[in-house]
């Protein structure tokens, strides 16, 4: 199978918390990588989502280490979701 790796930064107005990360994160912008995969046996170009991944820390931190980590991708919209809500 063909596979791609999106790009794209998120932005957090307040901190928040996703399962799998230890602790609350920041408010900042983040980069995220989605695995998509090439969908086999159809006759049009179509990919599926296999795996997000967020970079942590954010890119405002002044911190000289780094880590990327596996994420649910329906828990991050979730949580983008409820950061502009909050705004309102």
């Amino acid at each position: 199978m063909t596979g791609r790796t999106k790009h794209s930064t998120v932005h957090f107005d307040k901190p928040f918390a996703l399962r799998g990360l230890e602790e609350i994160q920041p408010a900042g912008d983040y980069d995220i990588d989605e695995d998509e995969e090439m969908i086999d046996g159809i006759s049009w170009i179509a990919y599926r989502r296999v795996a997000t991944y967020i970079h942590l820390p954010a890119r405002s931190s002044n911190l000289l280490t780094s880590q990327v980590l596996a994420i649910d991708h329906a828990e991050l919209e979730t949580a983008l979701r409820q950061d502009q809500e909050q705004l309102a």
